[in-house]
């Protein structure tokens, strides 16, 4: 069995639209919940061998992490900093599972 991505661009363009519009009116302070709006859309249109993904984060559990990274970054003197792209990849995974 093949994995497969099965979204679209149109799907992609509202999405994005959708995120940065979030964001934008936000002025930044709903981008956790702009970045689980694109996240679960990628997760709902991804299969692999056969299995959907389906993402459960939340922007609150999101934003509770982004404090904690920010806090840690600031206390750190921005070393901590090298490390957030990682955490927040590790964030995403835990958070997606197969949807079967």
């Amino acid at each position: 069995m093949r994995s497969r991505f099965e979204g679209g661009l149109l799907g992609l363009i509202g999405v994005n639209i959708l995120a940065w519009a979030v964001t934008f009116f936000t002025f930044g302070i709903a981008a956790p919940w702009a970045m689980c709006i694109k996240y679960r859309w990628e997760a709902k249109h991804t299969v692999i061998e056969g299995r959907r993904l389906k993402f459960i984060g939340s922007g609150g559990s999101l934003f509770l992490h982004y404090i904690k990274w920010l806090l840690l970054t600031f206390i750190t003197l921005g070393i901590y900093g090298f490390w957030l792209y990682i955490k927040m990849l590790q964030w995403k995974t835990e958070n997606t599972v197969f949807a079967d």
